[in-house]
């Protein structure tokens, strides 16, 4: 839906490597032994194989390492979809910072007994609403993030920017629940299994909250037409 928003990768990297107040987990600080007998033994059956080196590393104690990988696989769509949902890019920027750093101190804490990625986008659909409710409910925008490409000239450029618009319409129309639904599956890219993770709900309901998104969509379009 979006290019790839690019998130301040090397800052958050050196941020995050500063302890706070004990709540992160310094490097050489290892889970539990029982945990990492866990994760270990989950081995490619229980660990998406782009995850298991950032599980990995967070069963020895390299939380630095673990955060610089979360930060290279994961922070491009946790961008986009703090984008999507904030629509001020400022606000979506911090997001996906204070996602990761989040992240970086519940290191300690993860088990592994799910996806990593949807664990991560639970701590960003958190704070996005945190912040919407900051902002105040009468200046939420949804905006879909645009390609950081050179916009091209002309009819293409506008015809772009038409298409943007008319799919901010289309998506404001559905409720919020279906909205998250379905960025998640389709700006995130998350399988039905991690957004019922992410909100909180069992695998089938979030497909028929995606389901439904879809096909209010489809009605919205076609009643546009």
């Amino acid at each position: 839906m979006g290019g790839d928003f690019q998130p301040p990768t090397e800052r958050i990297i050196v941020v995050g490597h500063k302890r706070a107040g004990g709540s992160h987990m310094a490097d050489g600080e290892a889970m539990g032994a029982e945990s990492m007998v866990m994760v270990a033994e989950e081995g490619s059956a229980g660990v998406e194989p782009a995850d298991r080196a950032v599980v990995e590393a967070i069963a020895r104690g390299d939380g630095r390492g673990a955060l610089m990988l979360c930060a290279r696989q994961h922070g491009a769509a946790l961008g986009r979809l703090c984008m999507a949902l904030l629509g001020v890019r400022g606000e979506a920027e911090d997001v996906t910072q204070e996602t990761l750093l989040d992240a970086y101190g519940g290191f300690a804490s993860f088990r592994g007994e799910g996806s990593l990625r949807a664990w991560l986008f639970a701590i960003a659909r958190r704070k996005c609403a945190r912040q919407l409710e900051r902002r105040g409910k009468h200046e939420a925008r949804l905006h879909l993030v645009t390609s950081q490409e050179a916009e091209p000239g002309g009819e293409e450029a506008l015809a772009r920017k038409q298409r943007a618009a008319r799919g901010r319409r289309l998506l404001e129309q559905l409720r919020p629940s279906e909205r998250e639904a379905v960025l998640l599956r389709f700006e995130a890219e998350l399988s039905f299994r991690e957004i019922a993770e992410v909100c909180g709900i069992d695998e089938a309901a979030a497909r028929k909250r995606v389901s439904r998104a879809l096909a209010r969509l489809r009605e919205a379009s076609q009643a546009e037409e």
